[in-house]
């Protein structure tokens, strides 16, 4: 395996030549005291960057995430050792609320609306910790809708009645509203259409462009997130095993033979390669 490719758990290199906004340094996380879930997880998003947490189902990247926006407590989990900064500020120990304050926003997967709420008054409850007025979140709200132009469309719709992709982009909107300096956006094209989650990505991509959002996208569709992303990071039973350059990992032959379902003979089962082969080659 390519050496420049192998994971690094004491110093991330997100590289660049941007600072870390985002710098998690050999987390460990326990569920109900006894379930180690996480082990040892490192890595970095550089400010304004897109980078990829990428793994199969059940492989720690909500975890990751959660552990990020401090909402394992509500799940009896806890980060036991290791350190979470952001902007050169530690806050594994902050509540979810003052680190909404501080800029990072988690869109959770399975899109979590109100969906008695109407999509307008979703998109209005991201801004509750905002206290700039009525005019700056007029502002903001015309934003969210030329992204989203669907939503502009659908703004007194329940929200429960509307497509998976609304809500989807319902969930992204929300978070835009609290004004955002990191998005942890987590499956984001689970259960939709190929189109859709073009659409999404792309709008991932200009919200990075125009207003320097970074992103921590948490997703099995591989292929996807590393088109959008610079740098990707690939989870396996609560540990990093890979990671590196986005373009790099594309072509990697493990990534494109077990995530890709592509290999050097063509595409390839899965399911049909054991487990363990994997881990010997990624991790010898």
């Amino acid at each position: 395996m390519n050496e420049s490719l192998a994971s690094s758990q004491q110093q991330p290199a997100v590289g660049a030549n941007r600072p870390p906004a985002l710098l998690i340094n050999n987390i460990e996380v326990i569920y109900d005291h006894v379930i180690l879930v996480l082990k040892g997880v490192s890595l970095e998003v550089p400010e304004g960057g897109i980078v990829a947490l990428l793994g199969a189902n059940g492989a720690g990247k909500t975890t990751t995430l959660k552990a990020i926006s401090n909402l394992l407590r509500a799940e009896r989990g806890d980060v036991t050792k290791g350190s979470i900064e952001f902007a050169g500020e530690r806050i594994d120990r902050m509540t979810p609320n003052d680190l909404v304050k501080r800029g990072v926003i988690q869109v959770m997967e399975g899109r979590h609306i109100f969906e008695h709420l109407t999509v307008e008054e979703n998109l209005l409850t991201g801004a509750y910790t905002r206290g700039d007025g009525r005019a700056e979140i007029q502002k903001d709200l015309d934003k969210v809708y030329d992204y989203f132009p669907q939503l502009k469309e659908r703004r007194n719709a329940q929200a429960g009645y509307t497509s998976g992709g609304e809500q989807q982009m319902c969930s992204i909107g929300r978070a835009l509203m609290s004004r955002p300096k990191m998005i942890l956006l987590d499956e984001a094209s689970m259960g939709l259409a190929p189109q859709l989650v073009e659409t999404i990505f792309e709008t991932v991509k200009r919200l990075n462009e125009e207003e320097g959002v970074a992103f921590l996208l948490a997703e099995q569709n591989t292929n996807m997130a590393l088109k959008y992303a610079k740098y990707g990071y690939i989870l396996e039973n609560g540990r990093v095993v890979l990671d590196g350059e986005a373009e790099a990992l594309s072509r990697n032959e493990d990534v494109k033979e077990f995530y890709l379902g592509l290999s050097s003979s063509g595409r390839r089962n899965y399911r049909e390669t054991k487990h363990y082969k994997r881990r010997k080659r990624w991790l010898a």
